[in-house]
């Protein structure tokens, strides 16, 4: 009896000097809330479903489109009839303040559909000589603008007195093909980090807040960067299985370019876990100043709306009036679209996007910097 005393007790003293595990603690919080998140339609409609509607809408679509971009090579002849004529066509977007080399490297990856060279013609007839190249990446709008050069010429050289104004030489580059997946899949993929982020942690954080949860953690030895962490890394991993989701429905229904297979994927999924980090210092915020479950919508779409809008996701941001574009050029997801979209088609490592991933960087550090000064625990 004695002896049985005794090692009541020694375990009992074994029992107090064992320190709390938090480690455990953010695991088991982790799980919970994961648990949670799955079980709440609105986190799955945000993260799955509406992008996976738009890929699947835009995927059956196929590549057509109504714009098309010509790039003006350096030192070309701006000042001719033949320039005066394209700048008035309305579907054609000319590119003009890029190098010889940007803009057949662009050619060859099908993001502008043609690249042409104007300059006079010292020998004579015709008055112009354009030289223009086209791309096998971009062949519905490549078609496309070689039938509006064509008719271009043929309407400048017919009303001429002249036997001709200009003559066009024509060439083909090769690249691979440019789909519309290729461009919609990673701003639908960056739409639902969006969300995830900003939406998940919002509610969650002030349902714990207003349900006094947090309040009683106090009470525990649980620390407050568990309770941060664990549901950091439940939303990270949701948003994860969301974006693996989402890529390979885009690459085995709908030719979706991986150019490295795997290994794009891999840098794909971390890209998308800075993404949703920086994304969830939005719901952070939110969380902190909503005053109500009410407030949480509107304050959340007046930042998750305009990046939706306005950050290419569905069209590139050199489509919108230059007035608009500085504003495009300062929302992160502006740069999470364009990184993953170097990755997935360009084949870019991580490095290679650096400067996306530095914009991220500074945007995370500030928006957590606010989400510090905002958020409450009660």
């Amino acid at each position: 009896m004695f002896l049985s005393t005794l090692q009541v007790k020694s375990g009992e003293k074994a029992n107090m000097k064992k320190p709390y595990n938090n480690t455990k603690a953010t695991l088991a919080l982790s799980k919970a809330s994961f648990r949670s998140i799955m079980r709440s339609p609105s986190a799955v409609v945000f993260t799955l479903a509406f992008p996976l509607i738009f890929i699947l809408v835009f995927g059956f679509l196929g590549g057509g489109g109504t714009k098309v971009s010509l790039g003006i090579a350096p030192g070309s002849d701006i000042h001719n009839p033949l320039m005066g004529a394209l700048q008035q066509i309305p579907v054609l977007h000319l590119v003009t303040d890029e190098s010889a080399a940007d803009l057949n490297n662009r050619l060859e990856k099908g993001d502008i559909d043609g690249v042409i060279d104007i300059q006079q013609n010292k020998s004579g007839l015709p008055a112009y000589i354009a030289n223009v190249k086209y791309t096998s990446a971009s062949l519905d709008k490549g078609n496309i603008l070689r039938s509006l050069l064509n008719n271009l010429m043929y309407t400048l050289n017919s009303r001429d007195t002249k036997p001709s104004i200009a003559q066009l030489n024509e060439s083909t580059i090769h690249g691979r093909i440019y789909r519309m997946i290729d461009f919609i899949l990673p701003g639908q993929l960056g739409f639902s980090l969006l969300s995830t982020g900003v939406f998940g942690t919002a509610f969650v954080f002030f349902s714990l807040r207003q349900t006094l949860v947090i309040k009683r953690f106090f009470a525990t030895p649980v620390r407050r960067s568990s309770i941060v962490i664990g549901e950091g890394l439940a939303r990270i991993g949701f948003a994860l299985i969301g974006a693996l989701f989402i890529i390979l429905i885009g690459r085995f229904f709908f030719h979706f370019t991986l150019i490295h297979g795997a290994i794009t994927v891999i840098n794909m999924l971390i890209l998308s876990t800075l993404g949703v980090i920086v994304f969830m210092g939005f719901g952070f915020v939110v969380s902190g100043i909503a005053k109500s479950e009410s407030t949480i919508p509107p304050i959340s779409n007046i930042i998750t709306l305009p990046q939706f809008l306005l950050s290419g996701t569905f069209f590139s941001i050199e489509n919108f009036p230059s007035w608009l574009q500085p504003i495009s050029k300062a929302l992160p997801l502006t740069y999470l679209n364009n990184g993953m979209r170097k990755i997935a088609f360009e084949g870019a490592g991580l490095w290679d996007v650096k400067h996306e991933i530095l914009i991220l960087f500074i945007w995370g550090f500030l928006i957590y910097a606010l989400a510090v000064k905002v958020f409450k625990w009660e």
